[in-house]
């Protein structure tokens, strides 16, 4: 039996049972990807990150992502828990650290405020789709049962990407975002024909402090039929009211806003995006939470199981 220590970290609260929770393997070389993917099934988290030793000089360290039924290449959550339990497990302090992910290196910085940590994620280049075609947002609109006219008419439905993309949908009402009960196969199938597995829904009408957008966020076709607070939607949605001017930078370039999301589901966090603007367009995008432990363990795993093969 070969030995793995195991965390279920919180991530954007510091509160328990709250924000967006994954599964921490920071000790994982040696593991299958049969074993990790088993893994992230039995904790059913919406990803288990695994950190592995750096492949060579040029990061480290190196993440893997799993949902319960598939690897995905980056996951924004995942990333500040395993960056919060390697800070924890070896008291790193302040420091930037570069992380091999499914889309390249990316840097992730420690900050220790003397009494905890927070963690912030430089995330890929942000990348904005074509239009959908009609009948794909059609599709979309049946799938979540909206009409067109509870959508807000200044953001166009487009598929946003800092790495692993997601379909923004903006949304006119927080009580029209709030009463979605999607139909998952719809979105399942919808994702198929347009290469997307994850749709994040907006508002601006929010009256909470502080906060710009209120969100939700769906990914059935990855095994997720609803994602607490997600990371990997706030970094796009950031160049996403860039690109439509939706909202503006400060006079020192960077846009800075705070998205909300996991009431719903009972599980609320928060999000805090920076998006640096050069000659309007967005040129890098980072996101930063809190995390908390919830509980850290010891896993077992037959050393037949942990070979790759």
């Amino acid at each position: 039996m070969k030995t793995y220590t195991l965390y279920q970290i919180d991530s954007f609260t510091r509160t328990p049972f709250a924000g967006n929770p994954a599964g921490v393997i920071t000790n994982a070389d040696g593991l299958s990807d049969d074993a990790m993917q088993r893994i992230a099934r039995e904790l059913n988290n919406s990803e288990t990150a695994f950190f592995l030793s750096p492949p060579d000089d040029t990061c480290d360290g190196h993440l893997r992502y799993f949902t319960p039924t598939t690897e995905v290449p980056v996951c924004g959550h995942a990333t500040i828990a395993a960056l919060y339990a390697k800070a924890k497990e070896a008291n790193l302090g302040g420091r930037v650290l570069r992380i091999k992910t499914g889309v390249g290196i990316l840097p992730v910085e420690v900050r220790d405020d003397g009494t905890d940590y927070t963690v912030s994620m430089t995330q890929g280049k942000f990348v904005l789709s074509e239009p959908l075609q009609k009948e794909e947002t059609d599709a979309l609109l049946a799938s979540l049962h909206l009409t067109a006219d509870e959508m807000d008419p200044r953001c166009p439905v487009r598929i946003a990407s800092t790495g692993h993309s997601k379909v923004m949908v903006c949304l006119k009402s927080a009580q029209t975002l709030n009463a979605l009960e999607p139909d998952n196969a719809g979105l399942t199938n919808l994702s198929r024909r347009i290469g997307c597995n994850g749709y994040f829904l907006f508002t601006f009408d929010t009256a909470r402090e502080g906060i710009l957008t209120e969100g939700r966020m769906f990914a059935p076709a990855v095994g997720v039929a609803e994602d607490p607070v997600t990371g990997n939607a706030h970094g796009p949605l950031g160049g996403y009211l860039v690109r439509f001017g939706l909202a503006r930078p400060g006079d020192d370039g960077v846009l800075r806003f705070t998205g909300f999301q996991g009431e719903k589901i009972g599980r609320p966090g928060k999000v805090h995006v920076e998006v640096r603007v050069r000659n309007g367009e967005p040129e890098t995008v980072k996101i930063r939470g809190e995390a908390v432990i919830v509980f850290k363990t010891t896993l077992s795993v037959p050393a037949s199981a942990a070979v790759p093969r």
